[in-house]
C-alpha cells in the first residue's frame, strides 16, 4: 500500500484539468488547489500519462511530469538531479516502459523509496520489450491505464476512494467524451481505409480507429528508433504514394527526418491529404483529451477529403 504524504507542497502550479504551462522538462503538473489536507505525491515520466494522472487525482494528488517539452525526445532524455529528487520523494511513479523511457527505470532503481507504488504501462497492457511502446495512442490501453491509476489511488488513500471514483467517472463521461466520440465516428465511417504513416507512433491509433496501415512495419520501426530505413521500404512507400494506394498520410512532426519530409512532399504533390500528430502534449499545457481530440479531428477531416464522405 502506498504511503500518504504528511505535508502539502507549498505551491501547486496547475489545475486538475491541465498540465503546467512550462515548456521545460521536469516542471510540475500539479493537482489543483485547496482540497484534501494530504496529497499523494506522483511522478510521471511523460506528461501525457501525467496529465491523465492529474485529472484522475484532482486536488488529492500532486503530479510532476518529467518530460513536458514538446521538443524533447523521450527516448534520449538525460535525467537531471532535480528529476532524481522528484523520484526519490514520490509515492507513486508512472512510466511507459517497453524500452521507451529506460532512463526512468534507472531513476527508480537508483532512487528507492519505501512504499512507493509503480505503474509500468507496458506491463499493464501486456506489451513486451520490442513491442510498440506508444500505448497512449491506443484508446483501449488509455482506458486500462485510467482503471489502474484510479485503483492505485484508492489503495493509497482508502478514505477518499469515493472521491477518486467520482474523478474517474467525470473524466470518462465528460473529459473524454469528445475523444471517445471521434474514435467511434472515425471507426464507423472509415474502417478499413488504407493509410500511410511516418513512424510506429501512428500504428496503435490506426488499430484503434480500424484503419489499415499499409506502410511497412520495418520502416515505421526504423523511424521511431532513429535507424536508417531500407531502400526496399522507401521504394514500397514511394509506390504507395505515387499510385495513391493510401488515402491519407499521417506523420509525427516531432520526428521529421529527411526521408519523412520527402514522403510528406510526395503525398501532398500527389493530392493525398496529410495529417500531423505529435509525440507529446502540444501545446505543453493542453490536456490529454484536448491534444488527442484536435489530432483526431484533423485525421477525420483528411479522411473525409480523401474519400468524399
Amino acid at each position: 500500500m502506498l504511503v500518504i504524504a504528511l505535508t502539502v507542497l507549498a505551491a501547486v502550479t496547475a489545475t486538475a484539468c491541465s498540465t503546467s504551462p512550462s515548456s521545460k522538462a521536469g516542471s510540475s503538473t500539479g493537482g489543483g488547489g485547496g482540497g484534501s489536507a494530504k496529497k499523494i505525491q506522483v511522478v510521471a515520466a511523460e506528461n501525457f500519462w501525467g496529465n491523465i494522472a492529474t485529472q484522475l487525482g484532482g486536488d488529492h494528488v500532486h503530479v510532476t511530469s518529467i518530460i513536458t517539452n514538446p521538443d524533447t525526445d523521450p527516448h534520449d532524455y538525460e535525467p537531471k538531479a532535480a528529476d532524481a529528487r522528484t523520484v526519490a520523494g514520490a509515492q507513486y511513479a508512472i512510466v511507459n516502459g517497453i524500452g521507451y523511457d529506460a532512463w526512468a527505470d534507472k531513476l527508480l532503481a537508483s532512487n528507492p523509496a519505501g512504499g512507493r507504488g509503480e505503474l509500468k504501462v507496458g506491463d499493464l497492457v501486456g506489451v513486451k520489450a520490442g513491442g510498440n511502446p506508444h500505448r497512449w495512442y491506443s484508446p483501449a490501453d488509455v482506458h486500462k491505464v485510467i482503471e489502474k491509476i484510479t485503483a492505485d489511488y484508492k489503495k493509497a488513500d482508502p478514505a477518499d476512494a469515493a472521491y477518486f471514483d467520482q474523478q474517474k467517472t467525470a473524466f470518462e463521461t465528460k473529459g473524454l467524451a469528445s475523444y471517445d466520440k471521434l474514435i467511434s465516428d472515425i471507426k464507423r465511417k472509415y474502417q478499413g481505409t488504407p493509410i500511410g504513416a511516418s513512424e510506429s507512433i501512428v500504428t496503435p491509433l490506426s488499430d484503434g480507429l480500424g484503419l489499415k496501415m499499409l506502410t511497412p512495419e520495418t520502416f515505421l520501426d526504423a523511424m521511431s528508433e532513429g535507424t536508417d530505413p531500407t531502400a526496399k521500404d522507401k521504394t514500397t512507400i514511394d509506390d504507395q504514394i505515387k499510385n495513391k494506394r493510401i488515402k491519407i498520410y499521417v506523420y509525427n512532426s516531432q520526428n521529421s527526418t529527411p526521408d519523412v519530409q520527402a514522403q510528406v512532399k510526395e503525398a501532398k504533390d500527389a493530392g493525398i491529404p496529410v495529417a500531423t500528430v505529435t509525440e507529446t502534449l502540444a501545446p505543453a499545457n493542453a490536456t490529454f483529451q484536448q491534444w488527442q481530440a484536435t489530432q483526431l479531428q484533423v485525421i477525420e477531416q483528411a479522411l473525409a477529403k480523401a474519400t468524399g464522405r
